[in-house]
């Protein structure tokens, strides 16, 4: 069976005889960085993507998007008021910053796509919000948090208003692009004012905007429920997102994938592994990380699994640690 097959299948919950494997870190030496102002990031990402795919053959290739991260909607970027949001509108379809992604997506999709299942990364509304407040003093998530609760109105109407430009990315990066799907990332919002309710009422509507797309345009779409530097999720306030498949972060909120499976209503899953270079991933032996892949499975099965990790792995892991966890996999698939 070849890759592509495989991970459809598994990514259908059927029986393949084989458990893939998906990892992913980013090429650029910051992520944040504006590609519009460092056209070169474009290069390294691309260069970086074809290293990876030649040294460790992925099952799958998580598109990553280093140098896109900056949404550059000025009204959204800077308001230091929730006030400030009540003007805001799309940038539109045919703005750089949208077509410069789908040119990525196609470029990517055209050399990788005809062994693997490509996916192209999208971040919530809410999540590029933080972004844009990332060199601030104040937490990101606080002000979003004191947002909410000065005007929850006006951050729902900001959040679906951006998610215009998210979806029509989200549709045009798998039916102009030709990616198969795209891997949303998104979070909840870590401020403990914010209740599971108001985030609901706030943030679902412009996330579900953005799937419902890519649903429309014919993706095959992970859910990554975003712990990146250790930000806890309640993974269970995901469990309706219209996507396919799901990631989330099983070691650091102890979710395991048999139970996040049961959640999610049996929908395939990709993880296990924790993410961060204090991990067994990152620090262990070959005999430890091939344990940790014996435990996973064990408990997990290996029909709807993908092997992965928690988020984004450390640029410098080793990807001989990556290579056994596919050897040990291949082991226990055929048992």
């Amino acid at each position: 069976m070849n890759k592509r097959d495989l991970v459809w299948k598994t990514f259908h919950n059927e029986k393949t005889g084989a458990v893939p494997v998906g990892f992913w870190f980013h090429f650029a030496k910051d992520e944040l960085e504006d590609v519009f102002q460092n056209p070169g990031i474009r290069d390294i990402n691309i260069e970086g993507h074809r290293k990876f795919f030649r040294d460790f053959k992925p099952d799958f290739l998580k598109i990553m998007t280093d140098g896109y991260f900056r949404y550059p909607n000025e009204i959204f970027n800077n308001a230091r008021d929730v006030s400030d949001l009540k003007g805001i509108k799309p940038i539109k379809a045919d703005h750089p910053w949208i077509q410069e992604q789908v040119r990525f997506a196609k470029d990517i999709a055209a050399e990788f796509g005809g062994e693997v299942l490509t996916f192209y990364t999208i971040f919530s509304p809410a999540t590029i919000f933080k972004f844009a407040r990332q060199e601030t003093a104040k937490d990101p998530d606080t002000i979003l948090a004191d947002f909410m609760l000065k005007d929850k109105a006006a951050v729902l109407q900001a959040l679906k208003t951006v998610s215009e430009d998210f979806a029509f990315l989200a549709r045009a990066v798998i039916s102009e692009g030709g990616v198969d799907g795209v891997y949303f990332s998104t979070q909840d919002v870590r401020d403990p004012r914010i209740s599971a309710e108001l985030q609901r009422e706030c943030l679902a509507p412009g996330d579900f905007s953005v799937l419902e797309s890519a649903n429309a345009a014919g993706g095959l779409n992970i859910l990554h429920i975003c712990s990146y530097a250790g930000h806890h999720n309640e993974a269970a306030r995901y469990r309706d997102y219209p996507a396919q498949v799901i990631n989330w972060a099983a070691s650091l909120e102890n979710l395991s994938l048999r139970e996040g499976k049961k959640i999610f209503g049996r929908k395939p899953v990709i993880g296990g592994f924790d993410n961060t270079s204090a991990g067994v991933l990152y620090r262990g032996s070959r005999a430890e990380i091939e344990a940790e892949t014996d435990r996973i499975l064990n408990d997990a099965g290996t029909v709807g699994i993908a092997l992965g990790a928690d988020c984004t792995l450390p640029r410098d892991i080793s990807l001989e640690h990556l290579n056994w966890v596919r050897e040990r996999a291949k082991t226990a698939a055929v048992q």
